[in-house]
C-alpha cells in the first residue's frame, strides 16, 4: 500500500513537470515588485547555476528544456529524499 502512495506522488509530479511550460509567462512576484520600483537592474546572479531559469542547458526549445529541467529536479529530489530515509532508518536500527 504505501509503495502506491509515492509512485502516485511521482507520477504527478513528473506530469507537473511536463505541463510546466504552460505556467504563468509572467514573473513571480518578487521579480514584479523589484520591476515596479525600478531596482531589477541591482539584482546580481546567483553564485552557481546549473539550470538558470529552470531550463535545461544546451537543448533550443525553451519548452522542452523546461520539461527535461523539472524531469531532473524531480527525479534528483527523489533520490535525495530515498538517500535520506535511508540513512535515518540505518541510524534507527544502530
Amino acid at each position: 500500500m504505501k509503495a502506491k502512495w509515492w509512485i502516485a506522488g511521482l507520477t504527478i509530479a513528473l506530469l507537473l513537470a511536463i505541463i510546466s511550460p504552460l505556467a504563468s509567462t509572467f514573473p513571480d512576484g518578487l521579480e514584479k515588485v523589484s520591476e515596479d520600483l525600478g531596482f531589477i537592474d541591482r539584482a546580481s546572479e546567483a553564485a552557481y547555476g546549473l539550470m538558470p531559469d529552470y531550463a535545461f542547458p544546451g537543448v533550443e526549445n525553451k519548452a522542452v528544456a523546461t520539461i527535461l529541467a523539472g524531469i531532473l529536479g524531480t527525479l534528483v529530489m527523489l533520490g535525495l529524499g530515498f538517500g535520506v530515509a535511508y540513512v535515518l532508518k540505518k541510524k534507527n536500527e544502530a
